[in-house]
């Protein structure tokens, strides 16, 4: 299993950025994927999920309204549209993989949900 993320970069306060993530397996059924970031010192903190089997997607409290989570299967891969981006913000963003199917309502942003993750890709958020 193979996790690519992407899409990171400098940007201004209230700009935009899209993440990708593309996924590749030839052997697994991915249940769904998810976003976290991680700063310094810091753990990781889920950021959104996407249930890959009911498109339903959930969203940290910290995120909702701003950040929207999608799929695109024909191409395996899900996004992460950020938009009106904060200072605070600035992180490394990882996607992950659960192929067990275990999330669930409480462990959706939970980093022990997931099963593979990809490369983390920085976001900075300055002026």
């Amino acid at each position: 299993v193979q996790l690519q993320a992407s899409g990171g970069g400098l940007v201004q306060p209230g700009g935009s950025l899209r993440l990708s993530c593309e996924a590749s397996a030839f052997d697994l059924v991915y249940y769904g994927i998810g976003w976290f970031r991680q700063v310094p010192g810091k753990e990781r903190e889920g950021v959104s999920h996407i249930n890959l089997e009911t498109g339903s997607t959930y969203y940290a409290d910290s995120v909702k309204g701003r950040f929207t989570i999608s799929r695109d299967e024909t191409k395996n891969t899900v996004y992460l549209q950020m938009n009106s981006l904060k200072p605070e913000d600035t992180a490394v963003y990882f996607c992950a993989a659960d192929v067990r199917g275990a999330s669930t309502r409480l462990s959706r942003l939970s980093p022990l949900t997931y099963d593979y993750w990809g490369q983390g890709t920085l976001v900075t958020v300055s002026s």
